[in-house]
């Protein structure tokens, strides 16, 4: 039947998503659940072409990452895949109404850090955080308003800058292991060999700044989304706190986490605020 089959490949998406992230599971688990098989789906979507580009050593990553692309299109126009993850995504893309540009700028980031190491100047930045972040914001936004698309233009600025904040806390927090592993830079400007504090907390402010915008939306988001996109963003602001609090030395040198603990506590504060309603 196929039901059951759609059925175990959202469950697949859902598997993708809390083996390779626990925050985001706990932010998706705080969604309500009529929204939540979708937003799996698309962490299911992202995480393996970015898993393909970032984790594939060895293997024919360009090969890869063309047959992925291929692949999704083909299950798009039939309406079936056997690859799971992609089928559950074909079927999120048309429920939701999720535009093909925003997957195809995500594909092209994921394509560009195959052959680009270093970004030189703001306008690649940008463009390269457009394509591999605020997209993914606004296909989680297409599923938030249900695909209404006033709503979705009215919100489409703030949930780019929110997924700007979260890729950019991401760079900071990865800097060891993209510059050592993967022998990238993503800030323009910035020599990561003589990394300092005036680059550090230019950075930052430049991602209080996203986080600030990002914040006037969350309030506006349906019932269904406020209190998981709260809590990402709780989550997200608890990291870069901790990078802001670390010597610029130490995040080159290792790689700065949340405890678990500390998720738990976030989430306890974030649900007291939450029921308080100060977060209108």
């Amino acid at each position: 039947m196929k039901q059951l089959f759609d059925d175990v490949s959202f469950k697949c998406s859902k598997l993708v998503t809390t083996n390779y992230s626990t925050s985001f599971s706990l932010a998706v688990y705080m969604l309500s659940p009529s929204i939540r098989d979708a937003i799996y789906s698309i962490y299911g979507f992202v995480r393996f072409a970015d898993e393909i580009v970032d984790s594939f050593h060895g293997f024919q990553k360009e090969d890869l990452i063309k047959d992925f692309e291929k692949e999704y299109y083909k299950a798009y126009h039939s309406g079936i895949s056997l690859n799971p993850i992609l089928n559950s995504f074909q079927h999120t893309v048309k429920k939701y109404n999720i535009d093909d540009d925003l997957i195809q700028a995500f594909l092209t980031s994921m394509k560009m850090d195959l052959i680009k190491l270093d970004y030189q100047s703001k306008a690649e930045y940008e463009e390269y955080i457009y394509g591999s972040a605020d997209v993914v914001g606004l296909m989680c936004l297409k599923v938030f308003v249900n695909g209404k698309e006033h709503k979705y233009e009215t919100l489409k600025d703030e949930a780019m800058r929110l997924g700007s904040a979260f890729q950019k806390v991401n760079f900071l927090r990865d800097l060891r292991d993209d510059n050592l592993i993967l022998n990238r830079n993503y800030f323009p400007g910035v020599d990561l060999n003589s990394f300092d504090e005036k680059a550090k907390k230019a950075i930052i402010n430049e991602i209080k700044e996203d986080f600030r915008i990002a914040y006037q939306g969350i309030v506006k988001l349906p019932i269904e989304a406020k209190f998981g996109v709260y809590t990402a963003y709780v989550y997200y602001k608890k990291l870069l706190k901790k990078l802001e609090n670390t010597p610029c030395h130490d995040i080159g040198n290792a790689r700065i986490r949340v405890s678990n603990y500390t998720k738990a506590t976030l989430l306890a504060q974030s649900f007291v605020t939450y029921k308080l309603r100060m977060i209108e």
